[in-house]
Formats: C-alpha cells, structure tokens, sequence
C-alpha cells in the first residue's frame, strides 16, 4: 500500500525559540519513503540529530516570529498486518540490547502499578495473545474524547478514567505490556482511518524477534501506516517541542491511500 502524506503547522512565536520538529515519515524498518519535500522557510538555525533508534532524525529550530512546515511525502507500506495472537513473546534473556529499556517503567506508563491486573485480567494468557486481548479490552472499555487529557495525563489517570486520546490508549496498552514483562514503546505515526485526522500515536510490542504495531483505539491497522518516529511514551515522539510558549495558529494532517 502506498500512503499520500501532507502535514502544515502554523505558530506564532513571541520572542525566539529553539523547537524540535518530528514529522517526517521514517524511512525502512518496514516502509519506504518514495517521495518527500520538507519546506520550513528560512530559520535561524536548523540542524539534524539522529537518534540511537535509527528510525527518525528530529530536526531542531531556532526561529523567530512565525514558525510555517509545509511537509508532503509518499510512502509505500511494505509491513503486513500480523495476527498478534499468533506471536510468541520472546524470553527476557533473548531480547535483543535495543528491546530491553523498553520493558521499564518511563514518565507516563508508570507499570509497576498494573502487575496485579495484568496477572488477575490476564494472567492465563501468553505472548501475543496477551496482548492482543489488552488491546481489545482498551478498545472496549475505554472513549475516545479529544479533550479529555492534557499533557500531564499518564497511564493510571487514563487507566482510571476510561477515556482519552490516541496517546491515552497508547500510554495504557503500553504499561499493560510492560507490566507483563513484554517490551513496548511509543510511536507516532500518519495513518489511514484515523478521525479526526492527525498526527497519530499507538503502542509497539516486541514479539517474535521483531516490532508490531498496536492502535488500542482500534482506528489503524499496521498495513496501513507510517512511521514517524518511536520513543519510551509521549515525552519522547512529539511532532514539536518548543522550548517557551508558542501561540497556534493552525495545524493540518491528511493522509489518503496512494
């Protein structure tokens, strides 16, 4: 599958600010980036800084008075839709170096606190079929509200609430897995099916010696979307970190099959 990609982002910046932007489709690692066009104006100061994952490189900004990205992009899916049930869990002692911070504890999925649930709710159950279930009990028992968060909202606030964002459900699908001993992590992706559109976040798990996507909100399938980048939670795949207040002025996402 082949996905048509175009994101915008308008800002006002009262005084200059430094930024770092992620928005640019990854390429490889189970998609490939045909066609790409980055247009961020003239800053002051623009500059790469790869990350230890290899999947993204976040550029950072100094600009001053309006902040303008024009990104376009077309990117072929290369990555199955896998039945996670059918997926092993990996032992800990054959994760690989890159899987293994991915099973603690990080800012917003705190998973210590869910052992007990996971081993009451879920305690029969293994490897993908674990988390297969995880997912569907987030799908089932949680609304999607946008609104219904904020950026100090974690893991047990929305594991309390029943109700959130995409990154909500990512942050508790996340804990969930971790707290069952499988490692998982955050990304942010451009998807198709997600309403309202926009940058998008989902859950990642590591089974069967490789990385799977998992949209606990039930709108995007692995075929069908692009990664952007990956981190422990929210904190790590912002689409734009600015480091003092910034005003919106407008931000758009469409994503359309190619």
């Amino acid at each position: 599958m082949k996905l048509e990609i175009s994101a915008s982002l308008n800002y006002r910046l009262p005084e200059p600010v430094d930024l770092m932007l992620q928005i640019e489709a990854a390429d490889g690692h189970g998609q490939r980036v045909l066609d790409a066009s980055l247009d961020l104006g003239r800053p002051d100061l623009m500059a790469r800084v790869p990350t230890a994952n290899g999947i993204c490189d976040p550029i950072w900004l100094r600009e001053e008075g309006h902040l303008r990205v024009a990104y376009r992009a077309l990117v072929a899916i290369d990555r199955p839709a896998a039945d996670l049930a059918a997926l092993a869990a990996v032992p800990l002692h054959r994760l690989p170096a890159e899987a293994v911070p991915y099973l603690n504890e990080s800012r917003y999925c705190p998973s210590n606190k869910f052992h007990a649930f996971v081993e009451r709710r879920f305690g029969e159950l293994e490897g993908g079929a674990k988390i297969a279930a995880m997912r569907d009990w987030i799908e089932s028992r949680f609304t999607y509200v946008a609104g219904a968060s904020n950026a100090e909202t974690g893991a047990l606030d929305s594991f309390v609430e029943r109700r959130g964002v995409c990154r909500d459900y990512a942050h508790v699908m996340i804990a969930l897995a971790r707290a069952a001993h499988i490692p998982a992590r955050m990304a942010s992706v451009y998807a198709l099916g997600v309403e309202p559109q926009d940058f998008h976040a989902v859950a990642e798990v590591y089974l069967a010696g490789d990385w799977h996507p998992v949209d606990a909100t039930g709108m995007a399938t692995a075929d069908a979307m692009a990664r952007i980048c990956v981190g422990r939670d929210a904190a790590d795949i912002a689409f734009l970190t600015a480091y003092r207040e910034i005003e919106l002025v407008g931000q758009a996402v469409a994503v359309k099959a190619g």
